[in-house]
């Protein structure tokens, strides 16, 4: 049973604007990556949606490929909107993406005009939505013309069916022709989403000072490198963890003692800050204000109440930042 929805839920939210946009994010934003696929709990996913809105959280971020099976993600979540939050609709901001391999053959995957708008058109039917808030060009396709992809992303704003646009893991160099490409179309390029942690920091390589300078704003998904920059590993692979489990994105001989041993002073340097090493986590990637707001993944709801304590403290003295660097050397 989903709880209720409580009159307090702005109170204690940051809200940050958007590049220099008329739209303001909550500084943690909830990603539907996993744990919303089919073989996930329909309660616990609907209890994650209720108890991230009652944190204030209102941004919820999806893509056509979420699951798995690609789709169900989208279709998760527009079961939770049709069964009690379909009336919160215009509180929330909802994005989706298209350009990873959603269905077979040639026209399922990539930037082609064809593959963008059919896949914008599923997913608002997979959500029971006349529009989304953000549409995303999901990666950089190199086979297709910038002006072709940003051009289909046009069109779903001008058709109605998207009110802004962004996109996501374009290299500066990309990012910085597809923004201009935009402007010259009318639009603006409201918003770039890149992985960017304590671990990943190739964002700092030009491409943050782009997005300041076009004013362009910035979300960061993999803030906690799939789960190593929290106290899951601290002391070995759990078996429930995401290591231990088939998946390309983090394996378990990638869990070396080096990379642990990293892993354990960013925790001692988190202990003394008096957060967990998710919330330091979290609050590193906040304290730079080109960054308006962090894509968390939660598979349970108390992950969501510990991390949305980090915006207590996003505040770091020079030495703190001087040993979180030294720490990962």
């Amino acid at each position: 049973m989903a709880t209720k929805i409580i009159d307090e839920r702005y109170d204690t939210m940051q809200y940050n604007r958007c590049g220099n946009s008329g739209l303001k994010l909550s500084a943690l934003s909830l990603g539907l990556w996993h744990n919303f696929g089919d073989g996930e709990a329909y309660n616990n996913a609907e209890q994650l949606i209720y108890t991230a809105f009652n944190l204030g959280i209102t941004h919820f971020d999806l893509a056509n490929n979420y699951g798995p099976p690609p789709g169900s993600a989208e279709k998760t979540f527009g079961r939770i909107l049709k069964n009690g939050m379909k009336k919160y609709r215009d509180e929330m901001v909802i994005s989706t993406k298209a350009g990873y391999l959603m269905w077979p053959g040639p026209y399922g995957e990539w930037g082609s005009r064809k593959n963008l708008l059919s896949s914008l058109d599923q997913s608002l039917s997979r959500m029971g939505l006349d529009y989304v808030d953000i549409f995303y060009s999901h990666r950089f396709d190199p086979e297709t013309p910038l002006e072709e992809t940003m051009g289909a992303l046009t069109t779903a704003v001008q058709q109605g069916k998207a009110l802004y646009v962004g996109i996501s893991s374009y290299q500066p160099e990309d990012a910085s022709r597809a923004i201009k490409i935009l402007k010259g179309l009318g639009i603006r390029c409201l918003i770039h989403q890149p992985s960017y942690s304590i671990m990943n920091r190739w964002v700092e390589a030009g491409l943050l000072d782009l997005l300041e300078e076009k004013g362009v704003g910035a979300i960061a998904f993999c803030p906690l490198a799939q789960g190593l920059l929290t106290s899951r590993y601290l002391n070995g692979i759990p078996a429930d963890s995401r290591a231990a489990k088939p998946g390309i994105f983090l394996k378990r001989e990638g869990i070396t003692e080096e990379l642990v041993g990293k892993v354990k002073r960013l925790n001692t340097l988190a202990e003394q800050r008096g957060q967990t090493l998710a919330q330091m986590a979290l609050s590193w990637i906040l304290k730079d204000n080109r960054i308006t707001s962090v894509l968390i993944g939660a598979s349970r709801v108390s992950q969501l109440e510990e991390n949305v304590k980090a915006l207590d403290n996003c505040i770091f003295t020079q030495s703190e930042l001087n040993a979180i660097d030294a720490a990962i050397e």
